[in-house]
């Protein structure tokens, strides 16, 4: 038995300098389609070709090519971090929370690879 329970959504974040220009990039050429850009939060997410995947393009001034944060969607991220937390697992700082659209606490593998928790409060 798992020490969280998981959604069947999963986002991959990626940094880049334009969000808008990587969209259309993505959609251009492997026919993702753009499902929101959240300006205010520095954020866009396109639907990939594959159910309940997603790519999501964080908007940095000096992006980190090949730093690909996957993102697992849970129910209830305070029970799923708490879980985590008891189990050992490291996480990076408190859970931050974007009003209305997303709760989202980063993590650590035992190889210090970054993921991240995500909790839609869009619903």
């Amino acid at each position: 038995m798992p020490v969280v329970s998981l959604e069947n959504t999963i986002t991959l974040a990626l940094s880049v300098r334009d969000r808008h220009a990587s969209a259309k990039w993505y959609e251009d050429n492997l026919g993702f389609q753009v499902l929101y850009h959240a300006d205010e939060a520095g954020w866009s997410e396109l639907q990939t070709l594959t159910e309940g995947v997603t790519l999501g393009l964080g908007e940095q001034v000096e992006p980190a090519p090949g730093n690909m944060v996957p993102v697992f969607g849970v129910a209830d991220i305070a029970t799923a971090r708490a879980a985590l937390e008891n189990a050992g697992v490291k996480f990076d700082g408190d859970t931050e929370t974007i009003e209305g659209m997303v709760s989202t606490a980063t993590f650590y593998d035992p190889d210090g690879n970054a993921l991240m928790l995500a909790q839609d409060l869009s619903k």
